[in-house]
């Protein structure tokens, strides 16, 4: 894999967990939480988000070594849940406004592939180049939101889940240690374990999406 290659992988990485940081950022503002953009963090600037490990080492090392599973971050987007309107439903909404970011890029990169697909003609012998791009976009906003939803600390879908628990445990689950959740996370998913579960899904969803298989 040459270095153009890995350089537009991390770059539609970095975008897309760019999206998705915003996205929890404008849902919490719309809650009532101006903590994101008083700290200047409601833009697309990438200085602003980027995680030297999470969003550039971490992803070049994984497409380098041609691992089973690649995945990366920005920084977190700050919030206050006491600003919030409503913390208790609240926090689940802010907290899934990211994987869905991540979704509506899925879907827009899919009516894309599907658009160039019908009509190659009109893209002047730039259709495949197109679709691979995109492709790759649909590919990368997919496997963020299934991973992110996976409920392990300090992933998106732990905090969702405490909606539905009492109060007492919902503290407890959320203090557990991140670094510890994403080692519990990344052994699962370079184990195979989780991946045998979530690529047939990553797949369906990349082919209804595209008209096309683009995944394993």
């Amino acid at each position: 894999m040459d270095f153009l290659v890995i350089f537009i992988y991390v770059v539609v990485i970095l975008f897309s967990v760019i999206i998705h940081e915003v996205a929890h950022g404008l849902a919490a503002y719309w809650r009532g939480d101006d903590t994101a953009k008083l700290a200047g963090r409601l833009t697309l600037n990438p200085i602003v988000h980027i995680d030297l490990f999470g969003s550039i080492i971490l992803p070049a090392m994984l497409i380098l070594l041609h691992t089973p599973i690649f995945f990366a971050w920005a920084k977190p987007v700050p919030f206050n849940p006491v600003k919030l309107k409503n913390p208790k439903t609240d926090i689940p909404l802010v907290s899934a406004a990211g994987p869905l970011s991540n979704i509506f890029l899925a879907v827009l990169s899919g009516l894309i592939i599907r658009i160039v697909n019908a009509f190659p003609e009109l893209f002047a012998g730039f259709a495949s180049s197109i679709t691979e791009f995109f492709g790759l976009m649909l590919m990368i906003n997919i496997v963020l939101p299934v991973i992110n939803l996976i409920p392990v600390p300090p992933l998106d879908g732990s905090k969702v889940v405490t909606y539905f628990m009492p109060r007492e445990i919902a503290v407890r689950y959320m203090n557990i240690n991140p670094y510890l959740g994403l080692l519990v996370l990344f052994v699962l998913l370079y184990s195979g374990a989780v991946w045998k579960i979530i690529a047939p899904l990553i797949n369906f969803c990349v082919t209804i999406l595209s008209g096309q298989p683009l995944y394993y």
